[in-house]
């Protein structure tokens, strides 16, 4: 019984110190005084909680506000410096990885390009290995202030399914680069000679994005939204029942592979007709080509191109673009009936930008009037670097829902379900 309370005490601890820590995290700076109605939490709860984080270090003072009649009230914030994070992109076309500060502010950045779209798995493991090295070395080269907090953890965005029920950790099935079941987690580990105690957090890359968006960009705010990727390929990640940046179910969908039109254009995963083969980057410039087009060099390039060709078939591929984006974004308002659609990734910015409003016409002239009428149709807002952002927020999220508490360490237990770790998908 003994045993039982101690663990009872444990949590409760851990809940109230991630409850304090995210309401800084997100609606920071705030006063002692307005953590108290934020958290739901007693003043002598917000008060030990708060000097047990500001001992830790992973508090800090951020000036004072004016109070009514009294004296002025300091304000605290999450300590940039308590912390890096690391996020990885494995792209259609290169490999980025990012080194920031627990705020999120990028210091260090290593990227590879991918030739002709080649994913040998050796080759990416090596490429995100050499990544991680090289910005854990740039910033100990630098040495800053905000750079001086422990590693909280690395993630990593991928495309494809990821599946965590194996025993060495997250597998990878990406059938449009030729993955099938891929141990990523445990070769990563093996190559970048991780310890155990770094949180390593593997997840779509689409559903990463999602989150950053919801955290950050457009999604902000809304319960329930989609988060459309386009690159050379086609995903979304799924937020329902979700909150300011409380979880909900997150869920990473291969929007991109469901079918547009029977018998259509074929698609690289093998099938025909999938809403990919229409609007994927690498797609839409093969239509152009079909079209007379001659796009030149990368395919972020092509697409410059294409927007500013303004000759007959380019308008002719871009309208036709903008139809198929329409239609495949109107099943994803009959499906889920969010509040909101973003359309993200480097090439949905860059077509967006032209398209959006053709993209609305086209997706409300197809769904159903009551789900279209409360989607509002958006641009993602963290641009085309947004993935990598999303993969470090995997583990920011696991560090929140610990209540700061570094893996392994005395009170830390698991993260509550739903926290934001990686899971299968």
């Amino acid at each position: 019984m003994r045993q039982e309370n101690r663990r009872t005490v444990r949590d409760l601890r851990r809940t109230n110190r991630s409850r304090t820590l995210r309401h800084l995290y997100f609606e920071g700076p705030l006063s002692r005084q307005e953590l108290v109605p934020a958290t739901g939490l007693s003043s002598a709860s917000v008060s030990n909680v708060t000097a047990e984080l500001l001992g830790e270090g992973l508090l800090e003072e951020a000036g004072s506000a004016e109070s009514e009649g009294g004296r002025p009230r300091t304000l605290l914030r999450v300590a940039p410096g308590a912390g890096t994070l690391i996020g990885v992109d494995v792209g259609e076309t290169r490999v980025r990885v990012e080194l920031f500060n627990l705020a999120l502010e990028e210091h260090a950045r290593a990227e590879y390009p991918l030739r002709d779209g080649g994913h040998p798995v050796a080759h990416v493991v090596r490429l995100i290995a050499d990544g991680l090295a090289a910005v854990r070395e740039s910033a100990a080269r630098s040495k800053p202030p905000a750079l001086s907090g422990p590693m909280l953890g690395v993630g990593v965005g991928v495309p494809g399914i990821v599946d965590r029920g194996a025993a060495g950790g997250a597998v990878v099935h990406g059938q449009t680069v030729g993955w099938d079941a891929v141990p990523l987690e445990a070769l990563l580990r093996t190559e970048a000679e991780l310890p155990e105690e770094v949180p390593l957090l593997v997840s779509n890359g689409a559903k990463t994005l999602g989150q950053a968006e919801m955290w950050f960009g457009a999604g902000r705010g809304a319960r329930d939204a989609v988060v459309a990727l386009l690159g050379s390929g086609v995903g979304a990640g799924v937020i329902t029942e979700g909150g300011a940046y409380g979880p909900g179910f997150r869920g990473a969908a291969e929007w991109g592979h469901t079918t547009l039109r029977a018998g259509g254009r074929a698609c690289r995963c093998g099938a025909a007709g999938c809403l990919e083969a229409y609007v994927g980057a690498a797609a839409v410039l093969e239509r152009w080509r079909e079209a007379g087009g001659r796009p030149e060099g990368d395919q972020e390039a092509g697409l410059a191109q294409l927007l500013a060709a303004r000759d007959a078939a380019a308008e002719a591929v871009l309208a036709e673009t903008a139809e198929h984006l329409g239609a495949g974004i109107a099943n994803l308002v009959n499906l889920f009936s969010p509040e909101r659609i973003v359309l993200a990734g480097w090439a949905g910015l860059l077509l967006g930008a032209r398209l959006l409003p053709a993209v609305r016409e086209a997706a409300r002239a197809r769904a159903l009037a009551h789900p279209a009428g409360r989607t509002a149709i958006e641009l993602g807002r963290l641009g085309p670097d947004a993935v990598t952002v999303g993969a470090a927020t995997l583990p920011l999220a696991r560090f929140l829902a610990a209540g700061g508490r570094p893996v392994g360490s005395p009170g830390h237990g698991s993260p509550p379900r739903g926290s934001g770790a990686a899971h299968a998908v």
